[in-house]
């Protein structure tokens, strides 16, 4: 159900990252190593970025597979960025909401992705509705499972929450109403990433450097590339990772949505 990743670091062409490497996000699309649920990330991908002095990101979206797209191809080859996230998906109903249902989502200066599904979607998330207002429920771009997580994970960041917080929070809530979802979420701001392992594979590699990449599974086999626990929330910023253990919903119930 999808692979992503998000970068930190000097100015790269997107291709150097989605692309070069011998087992690329690029090449995932079809030939994933580590990919708990799914064999072929075709139904969709995209890659946003954040150019120089301009907190916005810039985002590229398509319905079909990344490798059928010779648009991508020339893009990725000249578009340099020193932050960035993608993704390629598998999704749970094929054609659902086109190009609308591809990662990254955005608002304002946020990138997001979801890697995963919500076991019992939608009946499994119904009594999370009324914790969104009204107008962010009519905003949701997309009328899939991934596109209601980042709701959630929106509000939680409008209302004030770091990163990490609002990953965490929407993971508890999600987990406690629907437990056998998978939640591997990742998110950005152009200046620090945050990601949850929660059901599927989770990695980084970090150099002073070249930067940091955190992604779904390993692009090469440098020894440098960390697994990120189950049930554990990172945060990557161009100082260093911190990894820090989720808690269990089951033992620390969540309060309301503010």
């Amino acid at each position: 159900m999808c692979r992503h990743l998000a970068y930190l670091g000097p100015e790269q062409p997107l291709g150097r990252l989605l692309v070069e490497p011998p087992h690329s996000l690029y090449r995932q699309s079809w030939e994933p190593r580590r990919q708990r649920y799914g064999t072929v990330n075709a139904d969709g991908f995209g890659v946003g970025w954040y150019a120089p002095d301009d907190p916005a990101p810039a985002r590229y979206r398509r319905a079909g597979p990344i490798w059928a797209d010779q648009s991508f191809a020339d893009l990725a080859r000249v578009v340099r960025a020193g932050a960035v996230l993608a993704a390629v998906r598998d999704a749970t109903l094929a054609g659902a909401d086109a190009e609308a249902a591809a990662a990254p989502f955005a608002a304002g200066r946020w990138l997001f992705s979801h890697n995963g599904a919500i076991a019992g979607w939608p009946d499994s998330a119904a009594h999370l509705v009324p914790g969104l207002p009204p107008v962010e429920l009519l905003s949701l771009q997309a009328r899939t499972d991934s596109a209601f997580v980042w709701a959630l994970v929106l509000h939680r960041l409008r209302s004030g929450d770091d990163l990490a917080e609002a990953l965490g929070d929407t993971v508890g809530r999600f987990a406690a109403a629907a437990p056998a979802s998978r939640l591997n979420l990742l998110l950005t701001d152009g200046e620090t990433i945050a990601a949850t392992a929660w059901g599927d594979s989770l990695w980084y590699r970090t150099e002073p450097g070249p930067g940091t990449v955190v992604a779904s599974e390993p692009y090469d086999d440098d020894p440098l590339w960390q697994e990120v626990p189950d049930r554990t929330v990172l945060t990557a910023s161009r100082a260093g990772v911190l990894l820090a253990p989720l808690e269990d919903p089951a033992s620390s119930p969540k309060e309301p949505c503010r």
